[in-house]
């Protein structure tokens, strides 16, 4: 059961409407959070430079072009 006073701030957020820019921003963050978590190597540096590297592929469409 949801408390009341909690019941505004979730009818709030689920009316937000992200741009493309900060769902991208969102999904770096949570990436970056959920991986330096176990490997203190993980920067968000790298995590900008992969996710970069991955934007710059072409999506693989099956019979159109050959696996990743």
């Amino acid at each position: 059961m949801i408390r009341e006073h909690l019941k505004p701030l979730l009818d709030a957020a689920e009316r937000v409407q992200m741009s493309p820019e900060e769902r991208e921003e969102q999904r770096r963050s949570f990436a970056f959070g959920n991986t330096a978590i176990e490997n203190d190597l993980i920067t968000r540096e790298l995590v900008d430079a992969e996710a970069n590297k991955l934007a710059a592929e072409q999506p693989y469409v099956p019979g159109r072009n050959k696996a990743p």
